[in-house]
């Protein structure tokens, strides 16, 4: 275990230790083809990056741009520029041209690193209007370049640069003068709301986060970790450099809409995941066992009542398995909950790390009953990832997000809103001097913006703080549980509730289509269009039958008393979501403002 050494130097003294091992799994732009590289080869793409920053006259503390899917040259190219004391600020992949502009002007950008033509074309076209920006180079081969374009250069011509390291003696003297106190990214949050705020990273919180999650997060060299998330998370980048640091293997997925087809090819142990995924299988095997026969259903059904009995009742408490649940659980686990894994490439689990947004018991309990480590957490960028999350082998409360992690010191404040300090957070937001005097109190404490409570050394969150609507009859609402309790239904793929000023609570909801017109056929009901079916009144019919169902457990103020089913899919073209796909909720109801109203006619 390697986690306390400076990233500088990281993936070359691992790969002193591992040498040929395979570290990383991926394929090229394009590509159906999986490859791997070891240790060796990582340490010497590595050192190429990092002499060739040198080479194009990369000073100190200045800063390159990452705007790339998920990709082994993401890789390269962020570790070779820790190598040189060079600042990374990572882009979404699905970066509007203003928003990239924006940042490139806020760091100082002198390099933006592109993945695919899409990226490439946005940096191109905004290039003049970026005084700092110096050159762009471009991962993928196959990026035409526009005929006009002097300052890109292709990435392996860009390796050239640092072939046979010829600045190397320069690059090991800056080894030598790394520190924690170094900034080593810069995240630029996405935000619901107002302009998007760099988030200093430092090697310091880095490495006291390695330390802390080390101790409750179990991944080991002989874990294969694939990436779901994008690097730009800093959910997925502070995973993967733990699982680096452990030496254990990485599968890199290029396009998140692939995920479930790779897991089932690559077989991976371990994945970070945000709440919507684990949404989404459980609505898949719901559905697929509906559609089974009848003594199939009860099987199934039993199997997970055997699995939620010994991981949660048990397991989950910290309570020993009594042998005839052990010997029942062993038996369904190799057969009908070992045929669930299977389907989705998980033949050897280990952990599953979840955090990013509300997670619905229903769907924890069901992850855990299938035998899958589901380990649920709560952090933020600003707390350079964890804050919180499950132990292994430590009770766990489903609803919960887990035990703080070592470090970290939690208070909680005026409306229980949660104050963090420590190794681990921020020292602040680049270039913002007047929002860090409004983030951090006088005994600096970092003022997070959600609310929650302790409760037995687990933390428990209620909402985000601005997040909270109030009716118009003096109610609180969070919005976002009850979202969550309605995505768990199979016909529903994207919700925002409406509540706040208002006398009651409405919805507007955007179907799975692919189901839903399954089930108009099914049911006789005619359409031609999208439009046509979500007007249909059975089929309002039917959605508020299953609305009801789901929000029983609500109070009644709390529950939707009216809805709207819309044909388009809210999207980032759009400006709808966020990056990290949450719901700008004033760009939603300002364009839905006219559907909004009439659920409030009288």
């Amino acid at each position: 275990m390697q986690e306390t050494i400076h990233y500088s130097v990281l993936i070359h003294e691992q790969a002193k230790k591992y040498g040929a091992k395979k570290v990383i799994t991926f394929r090229n732009f394009g590509s159906l083809e999986w490859k791997n590289v070891s240790w060796t080869r990582f340490s010497m793409r590595v050192k190429q990056v990092s002499n060739a920053l040198l080479n194009l006259n990369l000073k100190k503390q200045e800063k390159i741009g990452v705007f790339s899917q998920n990709c082994v040259h993401y890789l390269y190219t962020d570790f070779g520029a820790y190598g040189v004391r060079v600042v990374t600020v990572p882009f979404y992949a699905t970066s509007s041209e203003e928003q990239i502009k924006y940042i490139i002007q806020d760091a100082e950008i002198r390099i933006v690193f592109v993945g695919e033509q899409e990226q490439y074309d946005k940096v191109h076209r905004i290039f003049a209007f970026c005084p700092t920006l110096e050159r762009i180079v471009t991962f993928d081969s196959n990026i035409r370049l526009h005929p006009d374009d002097s300052h890109t250069m292709r990435f392996d011509d860009f390796l050239k640069l640092g072939e046979d390291f010829p600045r190397q003696s320069e690059v090991e003297q800056r080894w030598a003068e790394a520190n924690e106190e170094d900034i080593c990214n810069i995240l630029y949050t996405s935000g619901t709301t107002g302009e998007s705020k760099g988030v200093v990273l430092t090697y310091g919180m880095y490495n006291a986060a390695m330390v802390a999650n080390s101790k409750c997060v179990p991944v080991t060299k002989h874990d294969r970790v694939i990436n779901f998330l994008p690097f730009a998370h800093v959910f997925e980048r502070a995973w993967t450099y733990l699982a680096l640091a452990h030496g254990a293997e990485l599968i890199v997925n290029t396009y998140p809409k692939e995920i479930q087809e790779s897991m089932r090819q690559t077989r991976p142990t371990s994945m970070a995941a945000v709440p919507r995924f684990w949404e989404k299988v459980f609505v898949a095997v719901k559905e697929k066992i509906e559609k089974a026969s009848v003594v199939k259903q009860k099987v199934f059904k039993h199997a997970l009542e055997v699995g939620r009995k010994r991981n949660i009742q048990y397991i989950g408490r910290g309570k020993r398995v009594p042998l005839p649940l052990e010997l029942e659980y062993a038996v369904f686990n190799k057969t009908v909950l070992g045929l669930v894994r299977k389907e989705l490439g998980l033949d050897k689990p280990n952990i599953f790390p979840t955090a990013g947004s509300y997670v619905s018991p229903e769907v924890e309990e069901f992850v855990h009953s299938i035998g899958l480590d589901m380990l649920v957490g709560y952090g933020l960028t600003e707390s350079l990832a964890t804050v919180s999350c499950d132990h292994r082998e430590r009770a766990f409360t489903l609803g919960s997000v887990g035990r703080p992690i070592e470090g970290i010191e939690i208070k909680i404040g005026e409306n229980d809103e949660i104050l963090l300090r420590g190794a681990t957070i921020t020292p602040g937001y680049y270039h913002r001097d007047h929002i860090n005097k409004t983030a951090f109190d006088a005994d600096g404490f970092f003022h997070t913006g959600d609310s929650g409570y302790l409760k037995d050394g687990e933390l428990f969150l209620k909402e985000r703080i601005k997040d909270l609507f109030k009716t118009s009859n003096g109610k609180y609402i969070a919005p976002q549980m009850i979202e969550g309790l309605l995505l768990i239904d199979k016909f529903i793929e994207q919700v925002a509730i409406v509540a706040d000023q208002r006398p009651y609570v409405t919805a507007l909801i955007v179907p799975d289509f692919r189901i839903l017109e399954e089930w108009a056929n099914d049911n006789n009901v005619p359409f031609t269009t999208r439009a046509e079916l979500c007007k249909n009144e059975k089929v309002k019919k039917m959605m508020c039958e299953r609305i009801e169902t789901l929000q029983q457990r609500l109070t009644p103020y709390e529950q939707i008393k009216r809805f709207t089913l819309l044909e388009k899919a809210f999207s980032m073209e759009d400006g709808e979501l966020t990056n990290t796909l949450k719901i700008k909720r004033l760009v939603v109801y300002k364009r839905y403002k006219d559907a909004i109203e009439k659920m409030y006619e009288v």
